[in-house]
């Protein structure tokens, strides 16, 4: 199958390079483990069904967090309808793919533009004026809003250190 002379090929490279990263991501920008995959999920089905516009972005990997987080936002409206919402994130499985959980635990603590620049930059590796572009934020936010969260980051995880000693 062709979608617009874009090959099945190249969508599902980009699909087996990505969604590793994409998961890490949308992990630590807040989301649930398992939400996470099933947003991640959704947003590379609406990829793939935009892929000749997505590909062209400055970084379709951020287009399919972005939208799982969008995605999440609004099954997240339906249910806090529903359900009463504790602020406090739930906790993480041991075995969640490529993380350490102190760090995961530590960024998931950071408020919530805080954890998405540090899911760009880090998780993504997308530079900083990608970042601020993806967020709709100034370039210099995204710098001054990640060296808050890198500052948090160290003095939590010393205190953490500091605890086990």
């Amino acid at each position: 199958m062709r979608h617009s002379g874009v090959s099945r090929e190249e969508f599902s490279d980009f699909y087996v390079g990505a969604k590793d990263r994409c998961l890490r991501a949308a992990i630590a920008g807040g989301m649930d483990p398992g939400r996470a995959e099933e947003a991640i999920a959704e947003a590379f089905a609406r990829a793939w069904s935009r892929w000749p516009t997505v590909r062209l972005s400055s970084s379709p990997a951020a287009w399919v967090v972005r939208t799982a987080i969008n995605a999440d936002i609004s099954w997240w409206r339906k249910r806090r309808r529903e359900l009463i919402v504790s602020d406090a994130p739930e906790p993480l499985p041991c075995d969640a793919p490529g993380f350490d959980h102190d760090l995961l635990e530590a960024v998931r603590r950071l408020p919530p533009r805080q954890r998405q620049v540090v899911a760009l930059r880090y998780f993504l590796d997308l530079d900083a004026e990608t970042t601020a572009h993806e967020l709709g934020i100034a370039r210099g936010t995204v710098s001054a809003t990640l060296h808050h969260a890198l500052k948090t980051l160290r003095l939590q995880l010393a205190d953490s250190e500091g605890m086990l000693s």
